[in-house]
């Protein structure tokens, strides 16, 4: 039986279609590139954002009026799929990717509260020479606007002898970039008496000619790790990237959606990497018209990326995700959010012209 999978959202969404695609090739099952051939479809979700999902709920609701389709990922639980689109042949959620042969025999439904070990679960990597490694499940945030939490629930950390041996099979197959991904690297090991300067001190002993990159950490998490983490940062087998959200520049807005964290501490965070690593590349995420936002708060975020002028600049404008706290408020107007953007996207094209290429490389 030939499976098209296609998958949406972050590397820890291309981690998990890798693992269903290895467990499906294990179970027998025929993998293609070709959907119009393609007895079933696989469509692994992602929730962050209102336009991914309306791409994702137009694909599956054309696709299963002919196909038979299975729908899995973030969205499965943030939404319900068949008020959207009736005809999916099923659905299951992030804690049922080992079972999905299971659901494609059974064509049910398929979801649960624990979180599986997937860390030693067969893989096909999505391309050649890149190893994506979860280092852990969830995350200890509660931020009013994200629909990830819902999907994906409380942290679950996976040991460092798990994912050490995970990377080196990565590196014995030839992987020279290794991407370490997870909801929230930042508090990687918190439940588990461990850090994340610890598990890069062990995974930089792996012999082999790779570079570790690692995802995304919360600056409040960070700030618990601060100098340990630039001291795991000296070695050669770690790039000098570094992406953590701030999100807003507003100390109101950032406590309204519960961040923790202050703008200070992520201006300490840019200012110490930069200072002991001159061509890191800091990457940063903004959300533009979040509720509540006033145009003081908006001019606090606009200083704050002109101050410290992040290499990477992810702008999105806000999404109203169901189920979240922020979805209760009221939104504001469209015209504003994207006049806001407007604005801040022409302040990064203007100051990235003076970045010089150098400073814009991963090193």
């Amino acid at each position: 039986m030939k499976v098209y999978l296609r998958s949406y959202g972050c590397q820890a969404n291309i981690a998990d279609s890798e693992a269903i695609a290895g467990i499906l090739k294990q179970n027998n099952y025929e993998l293609t590139d070709n959907e119009d051939g393609a007895d079933i479809i696989i469509v692994n979700t992602c929730s962050v954002k209102n336009a991914t999902q309306n791409k994702e709920l137009h694909y599956i609701k054309e696709k299963s009026k002919s196909k038979k389709i299975f729908v899995g990922g973030c969205l499965t639980k943030t939404i319900n799929i068949r008020k959207y689109a009736p005809d999916v042949t099923a659905v299951f959620d992030t804690n049922s990717i080992l079972k999905i042969p299971e659901v494609l025999e059974t064509e049910q439904d398929y979801f649960s509260n624990k979180k599986e070990n997937r860390i030693s679960a067969p893989i096909i990597r999505s391309e050649k020479g890149i190893g994506i490694i979860a280092i852990g499940e969830g995350c200890l945030n509660s931020c009013t606007f994200c629909g990830t939490k819902l999907a994906r629930g409380n942290l679950r950390s996976y040991r460092i002898g798990d994912i050490k041996r995970n990377m080196e099979r990565a590196v014995k197959e030839g992987c020279n970039t290794i991407y370490l991904s997870s909801q929230d690297n930042g508090c990687y090991g918190f439940d588990i008496k461990t850090n994340l300067p610890e598990l890069l001190n062990e995974l930089v002993m792996i012999e082999g000619n790779y570079k570790i990159r690692i995802g995304m950490m919360n600056p409040w998490h960070l700030a618990k790790i601060l100098p340990e983490l630039i001291n795991s940062f000296k070695s050669e087998k770690i790039m000098k990237f570094l992406h953590i959200p701030v999100q807003s520049g507003s100390e109101k807005i950032l406590k309204h959606m519960k961040r923790v964290h202050t703008v200070e501490s992520y201006r300490l965070a840019v200012k110490e990497f930069r200072k002991k690593f001159p061509k890191v590349s800091i990457a940063t995420d903004i959300i533009i018209g979040y509720p509540e936002e006033t145009e003081e708060d908006f001019q606090l975020t606009y200083d704050l990326i002109k101050e410290t002028k992040p290499e990477v600049l992810n702008i999105s404008k806000f999404s109203s995700r169901p189920g979240t706290k922020a979805s209760k408020l009221k939104q504001l107007p469209s015209e504003i959010i994207k006049e806001r953007s407007v604005r801040l996207n022409s302040l990064y094209q203007e100051y990235k012209k003076g970045i010089t290429q150098n400073k814009i490389l991963i090193t």
